[in-house]
């Protein structure tokens, strides 16, 4: 399925996290169970993978994968204020692929079941 519709960010942000942990295209999507060309096709914004794929990337990068879908426009984010504090994190030079993972699995444990900015400024 070529990806005519996808968000454009969603390849570049798999990169990012492979990178991140030190990861080659080879090892990830062994990890992943897919192709390298697929992974890279999908890196490269060319394919749109399915939410199942995404899920499997997700495991393999030790990432959520709400974030993905998020990213791939499958699941909407009801909050702009937990997407900002995600990317902050994922984009900080300072922390390792490690320190990320820690970070962002600590803070989706504290806002887990809070209302959202909206519910609570409405």
């Amino acid at each position: 399925m070529v990806a005519s519709a996808s968000s454009p960010d969603l390849g570049g942000f798999i990169k990012a996290q492979r990178e991140l942990a030190r990861m080659s295209v080879r090892r990830l999507a062994e990890l992943a169970e897919v192709s390298n060309p697929y992974l890279s096709q999908i890196e490269r914004g060319l394919r749109r993978p399915s939410a199942e794929i995404l899920q499997q990337l997700a495991k393999a990068l030790q990432i959520s994968a709400e974030t993905l879908y998020v990213r791939a426009g499958l699941l909407s984010d009801a909050s702009p204020v937990a997407n900002a504090v995600r990317d902050a994190i994922n984009r900080d030079p300072l922390l390792t692929a490690e320190q990320q993972r820690a970070l962002l699995s600590v803070y989706d444990s504290f806002v887990s079941g809070t209302p959202s900015v909206t519910d609570v400024t409405s």
